[in-house]
């Protein structure tokens, strides 16, 4: 009995426990059915997900006045997206496709990418490109085609259509095939690395894409930009280019990446960022002058396009991170004057191209004085930012070196233009004063082995008017009463031998001196001392930082950090990133009698030369010439660099100007540039004369 009893309470515990477990179930059925249904329903669908970047728009370069000189251009470019691309286990598809477009492109004379270093030749054979070590041994390595080092271009060549399915195809059809193929594996194409095919294409041809999408699977039309110069010719090498990145930058800014994303302290929004900024392969960067200093305001950062696929296979997309532009930088140079500084540079250098053995070429710079912005800064002969790489291999063999950027990275003995630091250092240590006076009989004899000359003879003169007249004489005596330490104690106060600061890439130059000589292997004698005192010797200086040189001197002391960027502004203007209004590199600590010595002395030789009469302002100028030699048709030329450095207003000096001249007869000979220079800059209206204080108002 008790048996009984037993057995139906336990069938009694099982059908309760049951049915409890199946009241839950119902539950949660009816939780998942009715309650959260299009939550699951959702889920349900949508099997996969993938993301994909939006590239941010590079950001603008403006004046300072707030005209364009470098904007986006909307194109449209061809893109290979892999989310809805065919995969690699669809070669057959992948490649029927890629034919057809490329086919198309061609067809329609567009450009595509071609980053494959084999080409096939007239008799049929294949050979490898010029000048394509790395992409050649990329291209035999284990992560392609795994073969020898001595493989041949037809070994290459064979790999590639048997690894890509290409038997069926012409020799012709499969290397273009090949080609993207190549490109594809090379940037580990996925949906985070999208695949541009062609940079840019016709609204007709895009259409013909977009209306066949049923076959072009995965082939994106992308409106996007490129970069616009609204006039190449304004100062080409201070703006700079972009192009795509190659293997090292890559490399570098992939490092940089994961250096920077390894800190631990980053929040989680921050390492999104952080990622949306990093490089692929196929993107583009600043390759030179600002467009590469200002790299890391230009650039934007990407957002991101979320592809969802459902069960059904159907696709969608949708944004869910919008880019955010790059910054707008905002340059010191006027665009007017500047084009008026190359126009007067050009044409003062064509006057004198013929003239002598070896051509004659230039730079010229101009400063504000009171803060170290660069107003103008041309170099002759230039080109046209925007046929940069069209013109790139006739550019580059161009014995007269158009590419080459004279005013920051040409080194040069500046001559006389040396002496105002020194009369500045001879005053400063009282090895000479204003009225001290020595003897000048064109010879100098104050060694018995070697003797050096003077222009003229002089007679006795004083400080001012050894400036004035340019006398060898006088600046060899203070420069040997000084010694070669005191000299270049003040020559680098005034920043002679060191870069000015710009943000793009300058020489430094060389401050003749014991430690320089020695360090090359050289004497130091006591007649270099009277020699770098003349600007001759070792001395080698830019013509940018003559200008700065002469900035200083011109306001009383103060050395500047010389700059192209007056501010960076976010895209919609709402922010300021950076603002640059002058920033003190260091007091020279000269007394201001002896600036006032050496500024009233360069008045004078201003005030003597003819081209400077007709102008609305004194000018305070010195001049220097200096030898140089090059070697023409296998023989030693000898000719003569002419610089003039200057400051104006006289009395209350606001910019500066230097000019820098090779192959020319001297420095005097500069003055019609330095004049017309300053014409375009204090240019007289209704009688008035506009001083040029207005320039970089906007954007403050």
């Amino acid at each position: 009995m008790d048996n009984k009893k037993q057995i139906r309470r336990r069938i009694l515990i099982f059908t309760v426990s049951v049915l409890f477990f199946f009241s839950l179930f119902a539950v949660d059925l009816f939780r998942i059915q009715i309650v959260n249904a299009a939550d699951y329903s959702t889920q349900r669908v949508a099997l996969s997900e993938s993301k994909s970047t939006i590239t941010a728009s590079r950001g603008e370069i403006l004046d300072c006045n707030g005209t364009p000189l470098v904007t986006n251009e909307q194109v449209n470019s061809v893109v290979l997206n892999a989310s809805y691309f065919p995969s690699v286990k669809e070669q057959d598809k992948r490649n029927e496709i890629i034919l057809s477009l490329i086919n198309l492109l061609e067809s329609e004379g567009a450009a595509w990418n071609d980053n494959l270093p084999l080409v096939l030749n007239s008799d049929g054979t294949v050979s490898f490109k010029e000048n394509s070590d790395k992409d050649i041994t990329y291209l035999k390595s284990k992560d392609v085609l795994y073969l020898n080092s001595y493989a041949t271009a037809q070994n290459c060549f064979d790999g590639l259509v048997e690894k890509f399915s290409l038997g069926g195809y012409s020799a012709a059809d499969a290397l273009k095939i090949a080609s993207v193929c190549y490109s594809l594996k090379k940037i580990s194409f996925s949906a985070a690395n999208p695949f541009t095919l062609a940079d840019s294409v016709s609204p007709t041809l895009a259409a013909k894409i977009k209306e066949n999408s049923g076959f072009y699977k995965g082939v994106d039309i992308n409106v996007t930009t490129t970069r616009h110069y609204t006039d190449g010719t304004i100062a080409p090498h201070i703006i700079g280019i972009t192009g795509k990145l190659n293997e090292s930058e890559y490399k570098d800014k992939t490092d940089a990446y994961k250096a920077a994303s390894a800190n631990q302290d980053l929040t989680t929004e921050q390492k999104t960022t952080l990622s949306l900024r990093a490089y692929s392969m196929d993107d583009t960067i600043g390759k030179f002058g600002l467009e590469s200093a200002m790299e890391d305001y230009l650039r934007g950062t990407n957002g991101i396009m979320t592809t969802t696929t459902a069960s059904d296979g159907t696709k969608t997309s949708e944004i869910t991170r919008e880019p955010v532009d790059g910054d707008t930088v905002i340059l010191t140079l006027d665009a007017d004057f500047q084009k008026k500084v190359q126009d007067s540079l050009a044409s003062f250098v064509e006057r004198y191209r013929d003239k002598e053995a070896i051509p004659a070429v230039g730079s010229a710079v101009v400063m504000d004085v009171n803060t170290g912005a660069v107003l103008a800064c041309a170099t002759y002969p230039s080109y046209d930012l925007n046929t940069y790489y069209q013109n790139y291999e006739a550019l580059s063999k161009d014995k007269s070196s158009p590419l080459w950027n004279r005013a920051l990275m040409s080194t040069y003995e500046p001559g006389s233009t040396m002496k105002p630091a020194i009369a500045v250092a001879g005053l400063e240590e009282g090895v000479i004063t204003e009225t001290s006076r020595f003897y000048c009989s064109h010879i100098y004899r104050q060694f018995t082995d070697t003797t050096f000359k003077c222009l003229g003879s002089h007679g006795w003169i004083d400080v001012k008017n050894a400036l004035n007249q340019s006398c060898n004489i006088y600046f060899y005596e203070t420069g040997r009463l000084l010694g070669i330490n005191r000299m270049n104690d003040y020559c680098t106060r005034f920043g002679l031998g060191q870069k000015t600061g710009v943000e793009i890439n300058e020489s430094s130059g060389v401050l003749a001196g014991i430690a320089y000589r020695e360090a090359h292997g050289g004497t130091w004698y006591p007649g270099d001392t009277v020699q770098a005192a003349i600007g001759q010797s070792d001395n080698l200086f830019t013509p940018i930082q003559l200008c700065s040189y002469v900035s200083t001197i011109a306001n009383g002391g103060t050395r500047y950090r010389a700059h192209f960027v007056k501010s960076v502004k976010s895209s919609d203007y709402s922010e300021t990133i950076l603002s640059n209004d002058g920033v003190v590199l260091n007091e020279t600590g000269v007394s201001q009698n002896s600036i006032r010595i050496v500024k009233e002395s360069m008045e004078m030789l201003g005030a003597r030369l003819p081209a400077f009469k007709s102008l609305p302002v004194k000018v305070a100028a010195k001049t220097g010439t200096a030898e140089s030699k090059a070697k023409v048709s296998g023989k030693i030329v000898t000719g003569l660099n002419g610089f003039m450095i200057s400051f104006a207003p006289a009395d209350d000096p606001q910019i500066a100007v230097c000019v820098a001249i090779e192959n020319l007869n001297s420095g005097s000979a500069t003055a019609a540039l330095v004049a017309d220079i300053y014409k375009a800059y204090f240019e007289t209206d209704g009688g008035s004369i506009n001083t040029a204080q207005n320039y970089g108002s906007l954007l403050g």
